[in-house]
């Protein structure tokens, strides 16, 4: 059964419902939805379509918002994309224009007060490169020194520039109502610089009914987020790596250190974890990956990833339930060789309260009493990522009373989230979870499982028991 979950963006080759419903069988545990595209009314429809197809398929999927924060962008370019040539002269404009190779729109007025002759930008992730000539009234004149196509909405990158934009804009906010009013199980933030970046959007998510407890992603692409990442890493529920813009704004070659130290930082603090950005990039196109990117995928996996993301590859890609199964495949082959003993006593919290500690024991009993699961009713699945943190080598079930906790373990390394009403008698909750755990097939008869459990039953927070239990 395989550990490490995959996020997969929803994009134009993978929106309807027979290719959702074969990513879903495929493998993927977690649908992103990329706010910086689409509206409104076609994000509420992918979520009605992702639920739909889950339902179908019988197995619960997580939907993880992604908010594009304080981002430079282009504007709308016309009929989606265009296509620069080496050695042409583009004109980036703050004017409210349809984008051509020849000129392109800049969705902020302030843009040429930042840059001056002789600044490079970088556009679609890079693979463009221009150079500033002249700043003519409102204009940026630019040359193409490396070409390629580029498409509206994608984002500028300035490496040497400083740009002050808010941490949080208003229409992020209202993206992240309209996100928690569909019922997304996870918010991304985009571009998230310092701790106190993720306040805005906390203050938002709390005017909802139980919208605190949709976890927050802090998305790591900056240098300033790299350098203050114990701290981010504190406030947020879980990070995702995002390499892209991170390799523009980084020198590449530091890339691969800081992807290491914060999967590292997140282990320590049993915090989930994402690696994204061109993991089987060449899947966009080919049905087969190369051989670095199969090496890629199973070194964020033993650097200790909770979950790898797909892009382009499944949003635009030809072979999106492929991308998923191969994802899948590279995942458990990684599986067998990772190093648990170790990472049980040197990863995740070890004591501070009783779940904590029940969380660390309950991982050591696995390997010391031969216990085929870890059976964990759960009102938040805090008990369940405590658990996760510590990388148990066999499966986690964490019964929950609510869909939206079931999905929210879709993050959860090695997780698997069941709906389930807990017993307010605790010997019958520790019978019901024997019983659960045999009729799933995670244990046969005569083999143990180990349950955790509170007391008093029905308290959140309150994991404070750990049973070893034989299946009869």
């Amino acid at each position: 059964m395989r550990s490490t979950k995959i996020v997969a963006t929803i994009g134009p080759a993978s929106r309807s419902p027979e290719v959702l419903e074969r990513m879903i069988a495929a493998g993927m545990d977690m649908a992103r939805l990329n706010f910086a595209h689409g509206s409104t009314e076609e994000h509420a429809e992918t979520v009605e379509l992702i639920r739909r197809a889950s339902e179908n398929v019988g197995r619960e999927t997580g939907i993880l918002q992604d908010i594009p924060g304080p981002k430079l962008r282009l504007g709308p370019v016309d009929n989606g994309v265009c296509e620069l040539h080496a050695g042409g002269q583009l004109v980036l404009t703050a004017d409210q224009i349809l984008g051509t190779s020849d000129r392109l729109p800049v969705a902020w007025s302030g843009f040429s007060e930042i840059v001056e002759a002789g600044d490079v930008a970088y556009l679609a992730d890079g693979s463009v490169r221009l150079r500033v000539q002249e700043i003519v009234d409102h204009d940026v004149v630019t040359k193409v020194e490396v070409g390629g196509p580029v498409a509206s909405r994608q984002g500028i990158n300035l490496p040497n520039v400083t740009v002050s934009l808010p941490a949080v804009s208003e229409e992020d906010l209202e993206r992240i109502d309209a996100g928690v009013g569909m019922g997304v199980d996870a918010i991304a933030l985009s571009f998230v610089r310092r701790r106190e970046d993720l306040d805005p959007v906390r203050e938002t998510m709390q005017k909802f009914p139980y919208g605190y407890e949709v976890p927050l992603i802090a998305k790591i692409e900056k240098p300033q987020a790299a350098a203050g990442a114990v701290e981010i890493v504190d406030a947020a529920d879980g990070i995702m790596v995002a390499r892209g813009d991170l390799g523009i704004e980084l020198p590449i070659e530091e890339v691969p250190l800081v992807q290491k130290r914060l999967l590292y930082l997140c282990g320590e603090r049993s915090k989930p974890s994402i690696t994204a950005t061109q993991m089987l990039e060449s899947m966009v196109s080919a049905a087969r990956p190369t051989r670095a990117e199969v090496t890629d995928v199973a070194n964020a996996i033993f650097d200790g990833t909770d979950a790898v993301m797909l892009s382009q590859e499944t949003a635009v890609g030809r072979y999106p339930v492929e991308a998923i199964a191969m994802m899948a495949a590279i995942a458990e082959a990684a599986e067998r060789e990772l190093p648990y003993e170790r990472w049980n006593q040197q990863r995740g919290i070890h004591g501070g309260d009783d779940s904590a500690t029940i969380a660390s024991l309950a991982v050591e009993a696995v390997a010391r009493l031969d216990v085929k699961a870890i059976v964990s009713p759960t009102l938040s699945g805090r008990i369940a990522r405590l658990i996760s943190g510590h990388r148990p080598h066999v499966p986690v079930v964490a019964l929950c009373p609510t869909l939206p906790v079931v999905r929210r373990c879709a993050l959860y390394w090695g997780v698997r989230g069941h709906l389930f009403e807990e017993p307010t008698n605790t010997t019958d909750l520790l019978e019901a979870a024997g019983r659960v755990a045999k009729e799933w097939g995670y244990a046969g008869p005569g083999e143990k499982i180990g349950i955790t459990a509170g007391l008093p039953s029905l308290r959140s927070g309150g994991t404070n028991l750990f049973k070893v239990h034989t299946i009869e």
